[in-house]
């Protein structure tokens, strides 16, 4: 009896096996890709003052002045103060590299850095030139973004889908098949590349933020009929 079971047992999951095995042959997958191409509404930069004196507390002092002066020039910009945010703030001395042996102090060096959301991005050439003219001497870099990108990329994912659709179709017309019902969705993405500004000038600011390309990959496994 026990023999009867074990031998069922085992038959039953050939048949399984074999099935899944047919079920897996008689399957497609594609890839659907699809781009949006938009042009950035906001910008995010990263501006502040650098500033060196004798000592520690003088430092301090003369970069306190000037960065209050390029925040409010900032803010005269029409930046809200929840879109500035201090990012680094930093006091360190500063040793002559010239001299053998025991290094020198010549100084102390303070540096205070905010990050800036411009939410409205044809505010950034004012925003810059303030900035610039108030002090600010250090700029690490500058970011275009587009703020509502998840809605922006449902077009994408609705037109990969359809390309997806339309490989597969092709696939299965080949083969001489019909497609049928959708078996798996995997979505792959990618982030626009932000781009970076390393130097600035003072006096009108060029910027061109261009157009992003929001890209939408989605992989699709359709059931193939006879």
């Amino acid at each position: 009896m026990m023999i009867w079971r074990t031998a069922a047992i085992i038959l039953f999951a050939c048949i399984v096996g074999l099935c899944q095995a047919y079920a897996t042959e008689k399957l497609v997958t594609v890839t659907g890709e699809a781009t949006v191409a938009v042009a950035p509404d906001t910008a995010i930069i990263r501006i502040g003052v650098t500033s060196q004196d004798k000592t520690a507390r003088e430092a301090g002092e003369v970069n306190a002045k000037q960065m209050t002066a390029v925040l409010a020039a900032i803010k005269d910009a029409g930046i809200a103060d929840r879109d500035i945010q201090t990012s680094r703030l930093s006091l360190q001395p500063q040793y002559d590299p010239n001299k053998a042996g025991t290094a020198r102090l010549t100084g102390f060096q303070a540096t205070n850095q905010v990050t800036v959301r411009i939410r409205d991005i044809d505010k950034l050439p004012a925003v810059l030139d303030r900035a610039i003219a108030a002090g600010a001497n250090e700029m690490s870099g500058i970011e275009f973004v587009v703020s509502e990108q998840s809605k922006l990329l449902d077009q994408a994912r609705d037109d990969a889908i359809a390309d997806a659709r339309r490989k597969a179709e092709l696939y299965a017309k080949a083969a001489g098949a019909k497609l049928g019902r959708v078996i798996s969705i995997t979505e792959e993405g990618s982030t626009p590349t932000p781009r970076p500004m390393q130097a600035v000038r003072a006096g009108a600011v060029p910027v061109a933020p261009g157009e992003q390309t929001l890209r939408a990959v989605v992989t699709v496994g359709y059931e193939l009929g006879p």
